[in-house]
C-alpha cells in the first residue's frame, strides 16, 4: 500500500470526541503529502474555538508516525478553505443528521 493511502487509513484512528467520528469521515482531513519519509498532513477543525484542536494535532502526529516508512510528520492546521458539513462523508451526514 503506498504511505498516502496508509496515512490516510490510520488518520482514521483520530476521532474528534466531541463528535464521536473520524477525522477522514468529518472531512477535517484536507490532504497528505509525502515526501519521501516525511509526512504532512493538512487538516482543520470544525471552528476556530474547537478545544480539541491540540489533542487532534498529537493524534494525527501519533497514528502517522505509526505507519511504516514515516520518520517525520507535520500537521498543519488551516482555516482556507474553511470546514462546512458539506465536506462530511454522506455516512457521517446521516449519522450526524445532515441533509
Amino acid at each position: 500500500m503506498p504511505i498516502r493511502d496508509a496515512v490516510v487509513e490510520a488518520l482514521r484512528q483520530v476521532e474528534d470526541p466531541e463528535l464521536g467520528m473520524d477525522i477522514v469521515e468529518l472531512g477535517l482531513m484536507y490532504d497528505v503529502e509525502v515526501e519521501g519519509p516525511k509526512v504532512k498532513v493538512i487538516y482543520s477543525l470544525t471552528s476556530m474555538g474547537c478545544p480539541v484542536g491540540p489533542f487532534i494535532e498529537e493524534e494525527i502526529e501519533r497514528v502517522a508516525t505509526e505507519v511504516p516508512g514515516v520518520e517525520q510528520v507535520e500537521a498543519e492546521l488551516v482555516w482556507d478553505p474553511p470546514w462546512t458539513p458539506e465536506r462530511m462523508s454522506d455516512d457521517a451526514k446521516f449519522i450526524l443528521g445532515f441533509g
